[in-house]
C-alpha cells in the first residue's frame, strides 16, 4: 500500500470547502500550501512538521510530504476547525522549517508532526521560542534521554531529521501534547516516547497524554472507530486552546 494513498478516516463538515493556496514561494524554490475555512480575518497557524528531506521522500514513498493524503487530510481537518494550516516542501529539514517559520507573520503557531517527524518538530519548539506556542505530536518519535540511543538508532535506520536536542533546552511554557498507541509496533517507539514522558512529568512540563490503548501506529490512517474520533476532537480543541 502506498503511503501516498493514505488518508485519515476521521471527517468534519466543511473539510471539503477548505481554500487553499497552493505552492506558495516562502524560501527560493521552496513553497507551502496553506489551508484555510472561510472564515475571515487572522487565525492561528499549524504547520505540519516534515522530518525527512522531500527528495529521498519522494523516493521512497512517491511524493513529497506535502502531498500525502494523511498530510492534506490533516491540513484540511486543521483548517475546518477554525486554524490555518501550512504544508510544505524541503530539502534541508531543519534549516527550512526555521526558516518557514521566520517566514510566517504570525506569532501565534503550533506544529504537528507524526512519527519520525517528530523529533523536529520538537527541535524547533526548543529553537523557534517564542514564536512556537504548542506541539501536538501523534505516535511520535521524540528525545533520547537517560543515555538512551532508541531514537537515534531509529533515525539511523528510516532517516528521519534528529537534531537530537537536549531535552533539559525544552521551555516549561510551551504545552505539548502527545497521542501515544497503546499497541504500536514500531521497534522501541513506545519505549522511548514512556521514558520521555516520565521525565517531563518529573520536570513538571506542560504536557497532555492521550493513549489509544488498543490502536497500532498511525492509528488515525486504519481506524474509523469511535476512541479514534475522539482523539482526534480533542487533539483539535487543545490545539485551539493552546496556540
Amino acid at each position: 500500500m502506498a503511503i501516498a494513498e493514505k488518508t485519515v478516516l476521521y471527517e468534519l463538515p466543511g473539510m471539503d470547502d477548505v481554500l487553499v493556496q497552493r505552492d506558495v514561494a516562502y524560501r527560493g524554490d521552496l513553497t507551502m500550501d496553506v489551508y484555510r475555512s472561510e472564515t475571515t480575518g487572522s487565525q492561528p497557524v499549524v504547520v505540519l512538521v516534515a522530518g525527512y528531506p522531500d527528495p529521498g521522500f519522494a523516493r521512497m514513498v512517491g511524493c513529497r510530504f506535502k502531498d500525502m493524503g494523511s498530510t492534506v487530510s490533516w491540513a484540511r481537518l486543521i483548517a475546518a476547525s477554525g486554524m490555518t494550516a501550512i504544508a510544505y516542501t524541503n530539502t534541508d529539514p531543519r534549516a527550512d522549517l526555521l526558516h518557514l517559520l521566520e517566514h510566517l507573520d504570525t506569532d501565534r503557531i503550533a506544529l504537528w508532526a507524526s512519527s519520525g517527524n517528530a523529533p523536529l518538530a520538537l527541535s524547533a519548539v526548543i529553537d523557534a521560542k517564542p514564536r512556537v506556542k504548542c506541539a501536538a505530536l501523534c505516535y511520535p518519535f521524540v528525545l533520547d534521554t537517560d543515555g538512551c540511543t532508541d531514537v537515534a538508532d531509529a533515525a539511523t535506520a528510516f532517516r528521519f531529521t534528529n537534531p537530537q536536542a537536549s531535552f533539559n533546552d525544552l521551555p516549561h511554557d510551551v504545552p505539548l501534547f502527545f497521542a501515544r498507541a497503546g499497541r504500536d509496533e514500531t521497534p522501541h517507539l513506545n519505549a522511548a516516547l514512556d521514558r520521555f514522558i516520565a521525565r517531563a512529568l518529573a520536570a513538571n512540563l506542560p504536557i497532555t497524554v492521550a493513549n489509544h490503548p488498543n490502536e497500532p501506529h498511525a492509528f488515525d490512517l486504519i481506524d474509523r472507530g469511535q476512541a479514534t474520533a475522539a482523539l482526534v476532537e480533542h487533539l483539535l480543541s487543545w490545539l485551539r486552546r493552546n496556540v
